[in-house]
């Protein structure tokens, strides 16, 4: 996204944040958005795309992963129009800033699905490990904690994904 749109009521934001630091957040919450996103869609196209002997288990598993996806993409987007800016919400302006990688046309077996979406959760979780960094740095506290939240629930999402390919020994 080249150019942040500011809010039109935001002028006489005054909460301790810079308009230039507040602008470089929500650049970067932006991306963190697309791609939570992009992998909310991914989610729900391997639910809606599953077969075989773990179908009732990683259909119910992966459909209730896109429900909290989409109250991650609420919280983000509404942190952005907190800091003053407006949210991107076009599957072009999606696609245009997000890093998780699509696969049309494809349909992956259950378990390469599993390793797609753990692969994606732990690329989210090194961007949000950035965005607490960067938010910090630019006096944003509040963006910073959000996050700390965030990474949080999607450690635990890598997680649950990583134990259904795990082996006893």
């Amino acid at each position: 996204m080249d150019e942040m749109r500011l809010n039109k009521d935001n002028i006489n934001l005054d909460i301790d944040i810079s308009q230039e630091n507040r602008k470089a957040v929500a650049k970067l919450l932006t991306q963190l958005l697309a791609d939570e996103y992009t992998l909310g869609l991914k989610t729900k196209k391997y639910h809606w795309n599953l077969w075989g002997l773990h179908f009732y288990t990683l259909h119910r598993f992966f459909d209730k992963h896109y429900d909290k996806i989409q109250e991650y993409v609420d919280l983000i987007a509404e942190r952005i129009r907190a800091l003053g800016f407006s949210s991107i919400g076009t599957l072009r302006e999606f696609l245009d800033n997000t890093s998780i990688e699509e696969n049309p046309g494809i349909i992956p077996n259950d378990i390469e699905m599993i390793k797609h979406l753990w692969q994606d959760h732990e690329a989210i979780i090194k961007r949000i490990r950035f965005l607490i960094s960067q938010s910090s740095k630019l006096r944003d506290e509040g963006t910073a904690n959000m996050l700390a939240d965030l990474i949080v629930k999607h450690e635990s999402m890598a997680w649950m994904l990583r134990s259904f390919l795990e082996q006893k020994s």
